[in-house]
């Protein structure tokens, strides 16, 4: 019995010792790596962990500097200014050693938002196929932060992520909007550029303020104390998982086409009805269904076609899909935003008759193919049309699946977790899209960036660093007459949030698309954020950087006067139309569109009938299709509302 003590107690003490070596070792947070990017021309802070007491030093550029750790653990030692330029090593040395190879320094930028910010070159690479086959920059590098929520405290590191160089194959994870501005950015200034992706998808402004920050808006601190709880955390995540469990049993149990294998190219559909793709079921038979709806076509493919990998192109699916060709699955995606983009490898496609079959999920809202996206079969640049008739058959009905609560978005968690272990890095400034997910409450939204831009500019105490944002792109289908419209709002909360010193917006308003709150093309957004950076970071002052900027309206008669700064070399309406996009009313805020003409540097609007106009509107819509202002530069002008002045002085 004593020896088989004797031996535990030797065991506990080696596990001891072990495990006080590995805790003497210096270790580094993520961003602290090979690769990484610091930032130039300011005072660069390297940090870690080590034992309390510990001496840590850190050579580099035949120097040597010296750190005490502190009963914490924590130490930090302060390099003093270097130029842009490298690759640099840097040795960090305490009871172990640790060598960090090929750094650069040059400009740092936070890359903050929601899924415009996050969304990766590889969902844009069949637009942007040449920019990604010559993305060789060993000066532009990217480090994408995990996706995490904490709501109890600041996390001091991120999990995993790595600095990665562009080439043509890391360039595929790089955000795209981000891509393009560090290409735009590089080309200007041959400095090295490091973006740090700090996005989520889906997630509102007030995931991303810290919680002291936070407590000016009651409601959203009141929630971000309640998710503290982890049992409650668990409690919704257990719930949401049974319910989704529950329904997607259910539906595959009830799918009459996993039943009867209707993806079998054997399968006889002659007695399915027919329908156009793409377009939603909701508008034919089917009506507002929500379940499975499997659909069939058959093709013909010419003897050319076969034997060669293939591309399908099945636009856009609302909300999941299987794909099936001759009875083969050879793609599917479980949500409804991606692109839908399978390749197809030689042995699938077959000469002469070919079936495609699709069953599309829908779990609730209406169900189809989303239209004007792609929808082909493409083979080396030979093309096979899928658009038309597809024969379809309900496999099962579903109610509604009840909606999921994204515990990721609540307030501070994504501060907490995805920016606090950032705040020790120095940085050049960020640069934000986010705003879709605030769109139901546009009236705070300027507040909070307010907060938001003051807080992040006290975590990193660098002073009133460049924040540079992408104001609301166009999206949804356009409405023909003049109304109220919750993305408007929230463009104009993003546009009077300029008044913050040093902040600049990109504005995108054509450059969005109706059917898809995830344009493709982010290389304009990188292009305009790149020449906010040009006048606000890089205070080139001979810069346009925007387009037409609302000023200020004086009345004369029945007419509205309108002043723009950001006018360029002039003022233009874009394809030489008349000018539109202009709204104008009375006391009555009955708004009716308005004529408008340029004159020199001002707008005028009028209308018959307004003969007291007060009010102006421009690019006011969920999707301002015809709003065309610009400055000759070919930036186009901000969204705007305004009132005339009411003279209270006599009052």
């Amino acid at each position: 019995m004593r020896a088989v003590l004797s031996k535990k107690v030797l065991l506990l003490h080696l596990l001891l010792c072990l495990s006080a070596v590995a805790y003497s070792q210096v270790k580094l947070p993520r961003l602290i790596c090979n690769g990484m990017v610091l930032q130039r021309d300011t005072e660069t802070k390297v940090w870690g962990w080590a034992s309390p007491g510990e001496k840590v030093s850190l050579a580099f550029q035949k120097k040597l500097y010296n750190a005490v750790a502190g009963k914490d653990g924590k130490w930090s030692i302060t390099l003093p200014p270097q130029k842009a330029g490298g690759p640099h090593n840097m040795t960090i040395s305490a009871s172990n050693e640790v060598q960090l190879k090929d750094i650069l320094f040059g400009d740092v930028w936070i890359c903050g938002g929601q899924s415009n910010m996050e969304l990766p070159m590889e969902r844009v690479q069949d637009k942007y196929a040449s920019v990604i086959a010559s993305a060789n920059n060993p000066n532009i590098r990217h480090f994408e932060v995990p996706d995490r929520y904490d709501f109890k405290q600041p996390r001091q590191d991120v999990e995993t992520g790595q600095w990665l160089a562009a080439t043509p194959q890391n360039v595929l994870k790089f955000s795209a909007a981000a891509y393009f501005f560090a290409d735009e950015i590089y080309k200007k200034y041959k400095v090295p550029v490091g973006l740090i992706n700090a996005a989520l998808g889906g997630s509102p402004a007030e995931a991303w303020i810290s919680e002291e920050s936070l407590k000016k808006y009651p409601a959203h601190y009141e929630e971000a104390l309640k998710f503290k709880d982890d049992k409650l955390i668990a409690r919704i995540d257990s719930s949401d998982s049974a319910v989704s469990n529950k329904w997607y049993t259910l539906l595959h149990q009830t799918d009459e086409g996993v039943k009867n294998n209707w993806a079998a190219p054997s399968f006889d559909d002659s007695g399915w009805n027919k329908m156009n793709i793409p377009g939603y079921w909701a508008d034919g038979k089917l009506k507002d269904v929500n379940g499975v709806v499997w659909f069939r076509k058959e093709i013909s493919v010419p003897k050319s076609m076969v034997g060669k990998e293939a591309k399908l192109m099945m636009g856009r699916i609302v909300d999941a899909d299987e794909v099936y060709l001759n009875g083969t699955l050879v793609g599917k995606t479980t949500y409804q935003y991606p692109p839908r983009r399978y390749m197809l490898p030689a042995n699938v496609l077959k000469e002469g008759k070919n079936v495609i079959a699709v069953k599309v999920i829908n779990n609730s809202g209406r169900g189809g193919f989303v239209p004007d996206k792609p929808y082909e079969l493409n083979v080396g640049g030979q093309v096979i049309d899928l658009k038309g008739p597809w024969k379809y058959k309900l496999g099962a009905t579903m109610e509604p699946l009840p909606g999921q609560t994204f515990v990721r978005w609540k307030p501070v968690g994504l501060y907490n977790g995805m920016i606090a272990p950032l705040t020790n890095y120095p940085i050049k400034g960020v640069l934000w899209y986010q705003g879709e997910s605030n769109t139901k409450n546009p009236a705070e939204y300027r507040g909070l960036m307010e907060t938001l831009i003051a807080d992040w500019r006290t975590q990193w105490g660098q002073g009133n660093f460049p924040f540079l944002y992408v104001q609301l792109t166009n999206f949804m289908e356009p409405k023909p007459i003049p109304g109220e419209s919750n993305w408007a709002e929230l463009r104009q909360a993003q546009l009077e949030t300029l008044a913050v010193p040093n902040t600049g917006m990109a504005v995108a308003i054509d450059l969005g698309e109706w059917n898809d709150i995830h344009p493709l093309n982010k290389q304009d957004i990188g292009k305009r954020l790149a020449l906010q950076a040009r006048k606000v970071a890089y205070q080139d002052k001979t810069v346009v950087a925007s387009g037409p900027l609302f000023k200020s309206m004086k009345a004369q008669g029945d007419k509205l006067v309108l002043t723009f700064s950001d006018t360029g070399s002039g003022l233009v309406a874009s394809g030489k139309q008349p000018l539109k996009g202009f709204a104008i009313a009375g006391p009555d805020k009955k708004f009716v569109w308005a004529k408008a003409e340029i004159k020199g540097n001002q707008v005028v609007v009028s209308q018959e009938g307004i003969a007291n106009p007060t009010s102006v509107r421009y690019a006011w819509a969920d999707n301002p299709q015809d709003a065309n202002l610009y400055n000759k530069e070919g930036l186009p002008a901000s969204p705007f509302k305004a009132e005339l002045e009411t003279d209270t002085s006599s009052k």
